[in-house]
């Protein structure tokens, strides 16, 4: 049975309950993040490592910083430059980008000669870098900057649809929130508006519900923009 363990701070330290609010691991990291993939970053003086669901220090505590694993990598940072590291704690990509995100399906967007571009965990690059700003992959497509506006790539970093977004965030279920002229709205994977942007604030989709908010009246509505209540 998979036990959900939360962290939580009691004084200065922190540890992790289960569900039931009972205490697993006691209070004695500096900080702690939750887990992924049966591990968790935790700091402990000033660096950061990672510990199992016993509490035991499976990585040891040499970062500057660190993040959740993710099909078994993670990144990690030395100083100012980040790297990857495998769940076994051995070092895939050296530290090396001044700016990096989170490997997700096969793929890290990486801070090169001052643009972004994606690179494999060979380090061979994927899709060169010519973005300002660029997310992790989700649901097969990434969300990069150019010139100013947000939009969507493949994998091969062919454009999905057009850059004309303020704002752009990861898919989730299959769509994903975008901002146009301070107000939030969802596109499909074909990069088309599905929902007019229309809401002051809006989640992501859980279990085909997402919240929004116009001024101050808070609504739930499904896929296709149907207010459920």
């Amino acid at each position: 049975m998979n036990i959900q363990l939360v962290p939580f701070q009691q004084d200065e330290s922190w540890g992790y309950r289960d569900e039931k609010d009972e205490v697993v691991i006691s209070p004695q990291f500096n900080y702690a993040h939750e887990f992924s993939e049966g591990l968790a970053a935790v700091k402990i003086g000033e660096k950061w490592g990672y510990i199992n669901s016993s509490g035991t220090v499976e990585i040891q505590p040499r970062y500057d910083s660190a993040s959740k694993f993710s099909s078994g990598i993670a990144r990690v940072k030395v100083g100012s430059k980040y790297g990857y590291i495998k769940n076994t704690g051995r070092m895939l990509i050296q530290p090396q980008f001044g700016w990096s995100g989170n490997f997700s399906e096969g793929l890290i967007p990486v801070l090169i000669d001052k643009k972004v571009g994606y690179m494999d965990e060979g380090e061979n690059v994927i899709i060169n870098p010519a973005f300002d700003e660029a997310l992790s992959f989700s649901q097969g497509l990434a969300a990069i900057k150019m010139n100013g506006k947000w939009g969507y790539v493949e994998k091969t970093g062919r454009l999905i649809g057009n850059l004309e977004f303020d704002e752009a965030t990861q898919f989730c279920e299959g769509l994903a929130r975008v901002k146009i002229d301070e107000k939030w709205g969802y596109i499909n994977q074909k990069g088309q508006i599905v929902i007019q942007c229309q809401f002051d604030e809006a989640t992501d989709f859980l279990e085909g519900v997402a919240q929004v908010r116009v001024l101050d009246e808070i609504k739930h509505i499904d896929r296709t923009g149907n207010v459920l209540w």
